[in-house]
């Protein structure tokens, strides 16, 4: 299903996959959450009061449950996803544009458009480019599969490898790209890695 053609409140900014890949949640800036497939609805920050719009939302590695996160940094937390800390209230020196999880689900990392990288929990920090001049803004962050490291992704395609994340090449090269950069997702033997636009 998809709320494709159904009147929405705030355009969608995220979404995230049960573990069985049968069912996924989609969430809107407001923070109203919608579920399909096996994804069970446990909660949304939808008609509440955000001090920044709802950027990210993962799921928990059982699926069953999930956190979300705002451009201030404030994570909410739903079902069995545990609240670890936020950087909500906290100056930052960029909003936050993307969240990660650890294997367990013991703990999670905020990613900022600066590339500074904020851990919490069992979330281990191996680095960021939060310091250092980048031609664009991050946009995304992924994990390797065993939790030790994790790539960053800006609008232009360059990618930033930290931890036992490898780097496997980017498109910050090139300057003919339609578009921007939105995303990164690796394969699951850590092997690379794919942009989406």
């Amino acid at each position: 299903g998809s709320m494709g053609g159904k009147s929405l409140n705030a355009q969608i900014v995220g979404m995230a996959k049960t573990s069985n890949n049968t069912g996924y949640w989609l969430v809107g800036s407001d923070g109203g959450v919608f579920s399909f497939g096996d994804a069970h609805y446990y909660g949304s920050m939808g008609g509440k009061h955000l001090n920044g719009p709802i950027v990210g939302i993962v799921s928990t590695p059982d699926g069953g449950g999930y956190w979300l996160v705002g451009s201030d940094g404030g994570v909410f937390s739903f079902g069995d996803a545990h609240y670890y800390g936020s950087m909500g209230g906290k100056q930052l020196n960029a909003s936050i544009v993307g969240m990660a999880t650890t294997p367990d689900g013991g703990g999670y990392w905020l990613v900022g458009s600066d590339g500074g990288v904020f851990s919490f929990g069992d979330a281990h920090f191996y680095g960021s480019m939060g310091d250092k001049n980048i031609n664009k803004p991050i946009v995304g962050m992924a994990t390797t599969s065993d939790g030790k490291g994790y790539w960053l992704v800006g609008s232009d395609g360059g990618v930033f490898s930290f931890g036992d994340a490898h780097f496997y090449g980017s498109l910050g090269k090139y300057t003919d790209l339609v578009g921007w950069i939105t995303t990164i997702s690796p394969t699951p033997d850590n092997g690379g890695y794919y942009l989406f636009g």
